[in-house]
């Protein structure tokens, strides 16, 4: 099997699901008496192939999350080709990774501390735009999940807006695994007021990221502009 007759076999695989992900979006848009076209899709192919990538391309798809640095090199790599790809990083990012992560991606959502933002502005590449960031808040208090506490989102944000390398967009968050609806809303709901503070502060922020293949229509009820989605496009993972 070729190269180009393989990734049109992946391709048939994925668009059916990639289709359906964004019938649900339009329709979590038209519920919520929201305008077309204010929720984007974020594909996260974490653990994916790069020809899962390229399949989900060539059906108009754009943006990709994947949660850790080197995985996302390296596909990065293999897809050169294709140069209005935007990545994300939706995962952890560990100090020693900055470098790397400034370098390469075009927004990171899961800044949490200042110490990290002030990394990558130091090394964000000249010549390049200023690198997108979302803060990271953990609305759910989980010790075991990244993210700042909502009271601590106004600092972190004017950390970040003093380093010009960097372009604060908005708010990243996930509610509490296994919970049920009316929990999940009140956690979309605080994430959403996070952003509203920052708007009500001055700052320029215009983007919340949370909702994912179980929960996307409760998050663009409750304000979501991008939803990232990964399971219910590319299948379970190992």
């Amino acid at each position: 099997m070729t190269r180009s007759t393989r990734v049109e076999s992946i391709m048939s695989h994925y668009e059916k699901a990639w289709q359906a992900v964004l019938q649900r979006i339009e329709a979590a848009v038209r519920a919520a008496g929201r305008p077309p076209g204010s929720v984007d899709l974020l594909a996260v192919s974490k653990t994916f192939p790069a020809d899962a990538v390229r399949a989900l391309y060539a059906c108009g798809q754009r943006a990709f999350g994947e949660n850790y640095v080197q995985e996302a090199l390296a596909k990065a790599e293999a897809l050169a080709d294709l140069t209005d790809l935007r990545w994300h990083l939706v995962g952890p990012l560990q100090s020693n990774k900055t470098r790397l992560a400034a370098a390469r991606f075009d927004c990171i959502e899961s800044v949490d501390r200042a110490k990290v933002a002030q990394r990558l502005a130091a090394q964000r590449p000249t010549g390049k735009p200023p690198l997108a960031v979302l803060i990271e808040v953990n609305v759910s208090g989980e010790a075991s999940k990244g993210g700042v506490a909502p009271d601590g989102v106004l600092a972190l944000a004017r950390e970040i807006a003093a380093l010009p390398t960097l372009a604060l967009r908005g708010i990243m968050g996930i509610p509490a695994p296994d919970t049920d609806v009316g929990t999940s809303r009140a956690q979309f709901r605080q994430l959403a007021t996070c952003l509203a503070r920052l708007q009500d502060a001055g700052f320029a922020v215009d983007t919340l990221s949370m909702g994912m293949s179980a929960d996307l229509e409760a998050a663009i009820a409750e304000g979501s502009t991008q939803v990232r989605v990964g399971t219910a496009i590319f299948g379970a993972r190992a």
